[in-house]
């Protein structure tokens, strides 16, 4: 038995494939311009969104589905302005922790979204995700208390 129900249709998968991948990118690029210690953190919550990212490609693929292996273009134009304007910020660190928790906030808020539209056993390969972007959240709503 399929982990994908076929009433998840593969676009809505793949859409939120897709806003992992662009959040993945942004956590990438801040990593590479932010002091160590927050490089640390910024590096294990994109291992955790890697890791997520690949167990929903994986479970769309065997379901029978093409997962997407992209992020989009409103993604790259996002990660283009971000990385602008956090380099003209006075904070760049502070800068790049409010970006990336608004950008990880929405993701977490689509798939719960998602999860809540489905029935639940249609909705139990996405729900098994939450725990992962639920600690994601803890480490940017942390950040950004400490950030303010």
């Amino acid at each position: 038995m399929s982990s994908i129900s076929p009433t998840l249709p593969q676009s809505t998968y793949n859409t939120l494939i897709q806003r992992s991948i662009d959040l993945l990118q942004l956590y990438r690029h801040a990593a590479s311009s932010c002091e160590p210690g927050l490089k640390v953190v910024l590096d294990e919550n994109a291992q955790t969104l890697a890791a997520m990212i690949g167990d929903l490609q994986a479970q769309l693929h065997a379901s029978g589905g093409k997962p997407s292996r992209s992020g989009t273009m409103r993604g790259a134009m996002r990660r283009h302005i971000a990385g602008s304007l956090t380099r003209m910020a006075s904070h760049r660190d502070v800068a790049w922790i409010r970006e990336l928790s608004d950008g990880e906030s929405s993701l977490l808020h689509a798939f719960e979204r998602v999860v809540a539209e489905l029935p639940p056993e249609s909705a139990l390969a996405l729900r098994r995700q939450l725990p992962r972007l639920n600690s994601i959240h803890l480490d940017m709503d942390n950040l950004a208390g400490t950030a303010s």
